[in-house]
């Protein structure tokens, strides 16, 4: 996503600036001032070079090249360019910090929603270091320990994600 060369993104101009909530239905290029929040839950939202946004975003992918102030919340990609000055939380799927961006916050990678299983054979991954045992047991887990012979593997089992 990089600057739109055409006319499916809307454009905020570098001498436009907008106080209050920001919504709608179209991809969205930013390059002025927005102090508020940005709602574009089903598209995506550029903030150019110029732009500064003072309030949350929440699109399905966000690239910030500019300065934000606030939380971003991309349902599938957050994206910081080189030039890009980011103090808040980001909370997506997927995330991509380019070296020499500014990030003052913390990032929280939201897993995706549940697909289901095909078949009970569930590959799992064993992991040198257990994190977390609580609440892990799955019925696909017992599933695919079925036919293990004598292994003295526990029920709970770990999977990290990484």
């Amino acid at each position: 996503m990089d600057t739109p060369k055409t006319a499916e993104f809307a454009h905020i101009g570098k001498s436009v600036i907008i106080k209050g909530e920001l919504s709608g239905s179209e991809d969205l290029f930013v390059d002025g001032v927005v102090e508020g929040t940005i709602e574009l839950r089903s598209n995506s939202l550029v903030i150019g070079p110029n732009g500064q946004v003072k309030g949350g975003v929440h699109a399905k992918g966000v690239v910030v090249q500019g300065k934000l102030d606030g939380d971003i919340r991309a349902s599938q990609r957050a994206e910081l360019r080189k030039s890009a000055v980011v103090v808040g939380d980001i909370f997506t799927q997927r995330i991509a910090i380019e070296e020499g961006a500014y990030f003052k916050g913390r990032v929280d990678i939201q897993q995706e929603a549940a697909k289901p299983v095909s078949s009970p054979a569930t590959k799992v991954e064993s992991q040198p270091e257990i994190k977390s045992v609580a609440a892990v047991q799955t019925s696909g887990a017992s599933a695919s320990m079925a036919g293990s012979g004598g292994n003295s593997m526990s029920p709970h089992t770990s999977v990290t994600k990484v």
